[in-house]
């Protein structure tokens, strides 16, 4: 299969859409994409891992990824297809009011990073894909915002289908009225969870009290806010660990621990395993407490 990687490219923005199968799945181990948000499009039997989580499609399913590192285990000959861009073409915190994602699709606390689509949907979403594809290769001057367009409806429809999906069930279940303290949490975390480690260091961003904010979490059956905030840090400590050389000590630094022992004892305490044993004995395969 011939490998379709289309690019637009404008000063600093960057719009990338690339297809894959199980004959060219290389190109997305090589990891080009790290710096860039992601919307993977994934047809039923693909198996791939996003950071310590393994996952089987056996529907067609849309991933949304930031910063998670992406493994695709195994195609098939049917495509799967990556749209990859940078926050100069379209930042999700910027036009966070047009489409309402943030903290949803992305940077969810649940770790949930995927929709799964039903027949309609799929034709719709594969629908929106070509649309960009033609754009991409027509090379058009109006070529940018029809693509933005499209990229946008795509969001739209997701992040309608992740609510129907994972907040009205049995294990979490948050009303509309009380979804923006849960999404303003998630987003403030996702940008702080390196300096700020206490509930009231959020609590002030959200301009509610501490006491408040835990309450709130509580009432709607979510982990206490202090133990989302751990759950974070450990998220970014294990990135670290498993996927650069960097030492245990200058983790703990880049998280904000200027003393390296504490953070030792939090990690060993939470994960069941100290630093450099997490990092020596990790496999995708064996369960790590967060």
């Amino acid at each position: 299969m011939q490998l379709h990687n289309l690019i637009f490219e404008d000063n600093y923005k960057r719009f990338g859409l690339g297809i894959f199968s199980e004959e060219n799945l290389d190109h997305l181990k090589e990891n080009k994409f790290n710096s860039e948000i992601k919307i993977f499009f994934v047809p039923p039997g693909y198996e791939l891992r996003v950071d310590f989580n393994y996952y089987k499609t056996e529907t067609p399913t849309l991933f949304f990824l930031t910063n998670q590192y992406l493994d695709v285990k195994k195609g098939n000959a049917d495509e799967s297809v990556l749209l990859h861009y940078n926050r100069d073409f379209y930042c999700i915190q910027i036009h966070d009011k047009e489409v309402a994602c943030d903290g949803l699709l992305f940077h969810n606390v649940f770790e949930i990073p995927k929709v799964e689509l039903n027949s309609s949907e799929e034709i719709t979403i594969r629908s929106l894909f070509s649309n960009i594809q033609h754009e991409l290769e027509w090379k058009e001057s109006s070529g940018e915002e029809m693509i933005r367009t499209y990229l946008k409806q795509i969001i739209i429809h997701a992040t309608r289908k992740w609510k129907k999906q994972n907040l009205q069930t049995e294990t979490v279940n948050i009303p509309n009225n009380e979804l923006d303290i849960f999404r303003d949490f998630s987003r403030n975390l996702e940008i702080h969870f390196r300096e700020k480690h206490n509930v009231a260091d959020y609590a002030e961003l959200l301009r509610i009290a501490p006491k408040t904010l835990t309450h709130k979490f509580k009432s709607l059956h979510l982990e206490s806010p202090n133990q989302l905030i751990i759950n974070r840090i450990l998220l970014e400590a294990k990135r670290l660990l498993f996927y650069t050389d960097k030492p245990v000590k200058e983790i703990a630094y880049d998280l904000g621990y200027e003393d390296p022992a504490y953070f030792n004892r939090l990690f060993t305490n939470k994960v069941g395993s100290t630093p450099a044993n997490f990092k020596k004995n990790y496999s995708p395969g064996k369960k790590y407490n967060t």
